[in-house]
């Protein structure tokens, strides 16, 4: 969140001169790409996502020449930027909007989808249950009613209208000659409607995403398009499209997210097991992105309603932890700060099939604050120093644009980057490894999954399996059995790997032995409390460093 980051002039809210000044720090933490929610002019309704011009740079984020600062010396670091574009939507306050409600015969009266009755598209759900009790709000200057999935204060735009699929072309276009690499697409799904659907990936919109693409293709090859689609696998692998007629890039797996958390206290590892063998294969061309939090709830759309209680009882007792169809906190608090609990979390997020996505401020294990609203909780300024204002920003607290995290355990006094560097063993230090070791072996980021079987429920077993190109990726094939205890007590296991009979294991940290794997492909372990193992199978030349 540029909002949260960093404040280089003392106004109380982050900018992009201030993301400037730490990227250093994000390259030494490993961060290869930055995905910035929206910066654009807006009233700031939604965080930003209720846009009020797509091509002007709120002034207290910056300039369009700070932005290009930006994207050149992120680029120097090797470093990737992302933007976000809410396409579905703009603010009410877009001049689009404004002519269209005043002119519904000019140029902008067909921008956004209009009706005399609000009774159109009844199977299409309401999205923010806890604010809106329909997806239709009347407007006393144009006398009709406007569609809106989201805020009432966010009028969808009319997908069907050519003018509005160009205004889209053209708003993507801008930010690529600007030097972007990526643009994550926001609310994909609800791009079209129609009276039979629900409104979620009709064929329209997976249509007009393959021209989008094409024309990325064309335009500017080598720059991503990721799919925000809060849906189940096979719904949300649509939006990869095919080889022949490719879609999105990469899309968000946001099945696997809860069942990690449901996981944990549980202490079965049954549903995980289930949703990860199901997870659509992605086509060569796409990938998908795997996170443990991000700027919104952790969302529960995707559970049972028995699933979901449990949920809300294990992390969100109290009733403003809770947001829509989720809950509204943090990674640490989450896990009630459980150093064990962080380390399995991360390691699991690392070790998963995709590109990990991570939250500012989760590598620190900073805090949230449920007394703010919605989900202002967790989009609190980033704890850099123990001093004033957590190093923030120089303003007077008071003037900050949301305030600094107090609470007893997650203080900005004892939870900042300054506190955890001076640390070798901090949190910070410890997620830092983990990033580089990943980095290190292809198979993470290249190979395949595929669970193996355990004798125990609460254990989760897989191999990441890279065959090798020849390349710099790595010339030859490459092993590694991940397992996971989310038992709340130490657990003896048998995994089952017969293509591995007789192999030796080393541990990819320290370059440890491990016992030889049986001779019928059982491989017997034992694990501490909520602990794991990332073990290289073969030559230790390839483990850890100790041979």
């Amino acid at each position: 969140m540029v909002r949260g980051f960093v404040d280089s002039n003392g106004d109380g809210s982050g900018d992009l001169s201030g993301l400037i000044s730490r990227l250093d720090y994000l390259q030494w933490l490993g961060v290869d790409a930055l995905w910035l929610p929206p910066f654009y002019m807006s009233p700031l309704k939604d965080g930003g996502y209720d846009v009020s011009d797509f091509k002007a740079i709120l002034p207290d984020f910056g300039t369009v020449d700070e932005f290009k600062d930006l994207v050149t010396k992120a680029h120097e670091r090797n470093m990737r930027i992302v933007i976000d574009y809410p396409l579905n939507h703009t603010s009410d306050q877009h001049d689009w909007f404004q002519q269209s409600r005043a002119d519904p015969t000019g140029p902008y009266g067909d921008f956004y989808v209009w009706s005399d009755t609000d009774e159109k598209y009844p199977n299409i759900r309401i999205i923010f249950v806890d604010t809106e009790e329909s997806n239709w709000t009347f407007d006393p200057v144009r006398r009709q009613f406007f569609f809106h999935r989201f805020f009432s204060h966010q009028p969808d735009l009319n997908f069907e209208h050519p003018a509005v699929r160009e205004a889209v072309f053209d708003t993507v276009r801008f930010w690529m000659d600007l030097g972007v690499d990526g643009i994550r697409l926001d609310a994909i799904p609800y791009l079209f409607e129609s009276e039979d659907g629900n409104g979620e990936g009709e064929p329209e919109t997976h249509a007009f995403i393959r021209e989008l693409r094409a024309m990325m293709d064309r335009d500017y090859p080598g720059r991503i398009l990721i799919a925000e689609a809060n849906q189940w696998p096979q719904e949300v692998a649509q939006f990869f499209g095919t080889e022949e007629e490719p879609e999105c890039h990469m899309a968000f797996d946001f099945p696997v997210m809860p069942r990690i958390f449901y996981s944990l206290r549980s202490q079965q590892a049954g549903e995980l097991i289930r949703i990860l063998s199901e997870t659509t294969e992605a086509p060569p061309t796409a990938g998908w992105g795997v996170f443990l939090r991000n700027h919104d709830e952790l969302t529960l759309e995707m559970v049972s309603e028995e699933y979901r209680q449990a949920m809300y009882g294990w992390y969100a007792y109290d009733p403003r932890m809770r947001s829509n169809i989720g809950i509204r906190r943090r990674l640490a608090p989450l896990l009630d700060n459980s150093r064990a609990e962080l380390e399995l979390a991360h390691a699991l997020l690392f070790s998963l099939k995709g590109s990990p996505f991570l939250y500012y401020g989760d590598e620190i294990g900073m805090g949230d604050n449920i007394w703010l609203p919605d989900r202002d909780s967790s989009r609190t300024p980033m704890q850099w120093t123990p001093d004033r204002n957590a190093g923030f920003s120089t303003a007077d607290p008071g003037k900050l644009y949301l305030p600094i995290v107090q609470s007893l355990v997650y203080n900005y006094n004892l939870i900042n980057v300054e506190s955890q560097l001076a640390q070798s063993r901090s949190l910070l230090h410890w997620v830092r490894n983990v990033i580089h070791v990943r980095k290190a072996h292809p198979a993470f980021g290249l190979g395949t999954l595929r669970i193996l079987e355990t004798d125990h429920e609460s254990v989760l077993a897989f191999v990441r399996e890279y065959e090798g190109t020849g390349t710099q990726f790595g010339d030859s094939p490459e092993n590694i059995l991940c397992v996971f205890s989310f038992a709340h007590n130490p657990v003896s296991v048998k995994i089952q790997a017969e293509e591995f009979a007789g192999s030796t294991l080393f541990d990819l940290f320290g370059g440890g032995q491990f016992p030889t794997v049986e001779d019928d492909g059982s491989i017997t372990l034992t694990l501490g409390t909520q602990s794991f193992y990332w073990l290289h199978v073969g030559d230790s030349h390839f483990a850890g460093g100790r041979s």
